[in-house]
């Protein structure tokens, strides 16, 4: 480069696409796809009310959440009960088995995450992991 840097949505998305691709091997191994997990990690703060409401947490259409969520469920990653104070919802929550895989597919993928960001000093890698999260979280809020 020039000396100038590089624009953000350039830098972002390169670095988006190389996490994605080097994320896909790894949910395949724990036979979850990435909407899958975003779901489960999602639900990992706690019971989703409604489901419309976990499909605004996880930017993912209502009617292809379903699919989704029936998969999950199906393997016992995750319950939908009524909700008492409204039986047409369902509360969306994980299971003992769902916290298990998340927390499998984790580690993995901060393994990874590890050898990605190797080539930075420790400092750098802190920083640019705490300034990231910040980051995700401001936008995440919006």
């Amino acid at each position: 480069m020039d000396g100038q840097r590089h624009d953000l949505g350039a830098a972002f998305a390169w670095l988006a696409r190389a996490m994605i691709k080097a994320e896909e091997p790894i949910l395949r191994a724990h036979d979850v796809e990435m909407w899958d997990y975003a779901v489960l990690v999602t639900l990992e703060d706690g019971p989703a009310p409604t489901q419309s409401e976990l499909a605004a947490a996880t930017g993912r259409d209502k009617t292809r959440l379903i699919p989704i969520l029936d998969r999950l469920e199906a393997r016992g990653l995750l319950r939908r009960t009524p909700d008492p104070a409204d039986r047409r919802n369902r509360i969306v929550a994980l299971t003992a088995a769902g916290r298990d895989l998340v927390a499998s597919c984790r580690a993995d993928v901060r393994a990874m995450e590890a050898e990605f960001l190797a080539h930075l000093e420790p400092r750098e890698r802190a920083t640019f992991v705490a300034v990231l999260d910040r980051l995700a979280d401001a936008v995440r809020d919006r």
